[in-house]
């Protein structure tokens, strides 16, 4: 399904949905309204429908990814080898044709500025990228009659979802280093938030402040588990089992896995306060 989120960015939705992907990966591509080529954010699944209806909205100058998961990587070397594209990403490893992504480096490309963020937690490599000069459609009208208003959009791969919340994947992933991306994320102001998976979500900092109230709320839950089972926070594996089975008793077996991930970051970062 290929859709218009912004002025800028389509969303072609990856024929890949699942407990932990909902819908399927979100290919962001990235270009201003007439130009020919085409930047393309997480190419997601290896699925030759989806490269191509990717391949079909313009030429490929540019391949980003925002992090190393499966999902959002595993067509970047045959979307680079169809299309003769670089691909760049934090992690050098990633990289292809290209150097790795820098915090802070202003990209130029399709006719659009985009400007890497690094937004560590999740994973350690991941990225958001910020689009000042891109808006919603219904936020045109509103950026024009006050010149004071954040501008831009943010891509955010899977710091910040569209449904649900993410987790610090432990042991790449860090709480704290989660918690201090949402701080950053949360300065660009309440602009749209393009994620790599779900729908758009309309305001940056209402879903900052959320997710951040969201991972309080599960450190206290933790806290009161740790402190009935008379245990000092530790990742060992029976104290993650045991603090998941306590604080995500209802979560679909499927994703058990990522509970425990979670858990793991969370009594980690408990650890470190100590």
């Amino acid at each position: 399904m290929t859709e218009r989120w912004t002025r800028n960015v389509t969303r072609i939705l990856a024929p890949n949905a699942g407990p932990m992907t909902l819908d399927g990966t979100n290919t962001l591509v990235v270009a201003a309204p007439q130009s020919r080529t085409v930047v393309v954010v997480d190419p997601g699944p290896d699925d030759a429908g989806h490269l191509g209806a990717v391949t079909a909205a313009g030429e490929v100058a540019l391949i980003l990814l925002t992090h190393h998961h499966i999902d959002h990587v595993e067509a970047a070397p045959r979307l680079a080898r169809l299309t003769g594209a670089p691909v760049r990403a934090l992690d050098p490893a990633l990289c292809i044709d290209a150097p790795p992504l820098s915090d802070g480096e202003r990209i130029e490309a399709a006719g659009v500025v985009i400007d890497v963020v690094a937004t560590p937690g999740h994973t350690a490599d991941s990225v958001s990228f910020h689009l000042p000069g891109d808006a919603a459609p219904a936020a045109d009208a509103a950026a024009n009659a006050d010149a004071a208003s954040p501008t831009g959009v943010m891509l955010t791969g899977d710091t910040i979802l569209g449904r649900g919340t993410t987790i610090p994947a432990a042991p790449d992933g860090s709480l704290r280093a989660y918690l201090a991306s949402l701080d950053r994320l949360r300065g660009f102001g309440p602009i749209p938030v393009l994620p790599a998976h779900g729908p758009m979500l309309d305001d940056l900092v209402a879903v900052c402040d959320a997710y951040a109230e969201h991972r309080r709320g599960r450190l206290a839950e933790v806290r009161h588990v740790l402190s009935r089972l008379g245990r000092e926070p530790a990742t060992n594996a029976d104290l993650v089992a045991a603090v998941a089975d306590a604080v995500y008793a209802d979560v679909d077996p499927a994703v058990r896995f990522a509970a425990e991930a979670s858990v793991r970051a969370q009594l980690a970062y408990l650890a470190d306060a100590r």
